[in-house]
């Protein structure tokens, strides 16, 4: 499953995935971090086409600060937007503690629940982590 990685999380994504690495993970469930670029989007893409590049290249947003602000925030893209058969956008709750390994891990490790129970996760909006 890819994630895509919000702009907002491009370093601390590193640590995250290097987390992932360590533990073994990326070896039993095949897992990509997909930046903006890679996409073909800016830093400053809307809510809205993010959701729909996400949704449309069956990748999970990982995320740490889209908000509820205007018509085009991701809460209300999700509202507006999602179904049953919509992949989850993944929220780390505070994303300056995943400079702490054990807050690190504990993100690592909800990631990985959620892709060994994707089918679980699909149409709910959004789960914040860890």
């Amino acid at each position: 499953m890819n994630f895509l990685i919000d702009y907002n999380l491009r370093g601390q994504a590193t640590l995250l995935w290097g987390t992932l690495a360590s533990e073994g993970w990326l070896e039993l469930v095949p897992t990509c971090f997909v930046g903006f670029e890679e996409v073909g989007l800016v830093k400053n893409s809307s809510d809205r086409l993010v959701w729909q590049v996400a949704q449309t290249n069956q990748m999970i947003i990982l995320t740490a600060n889209r908000n509820m602000k205007g018509n085009d925030s991701l809460e209300q893209v999700i509202r507006e937007n999602n179904t049953m058969t919509s992949l989850p956008v993944v929220t780390i709750g505070n994303k300056e503690r995943l400079d702490e390994q054990i807050y690190r891990e504990r993100c690592a490790s909800r990631l990985i629940e959620i892709l060994l129970d994707i089918e679980n996760y699909m149409g709910v909006g959004r789960v914040y982590i860890p």
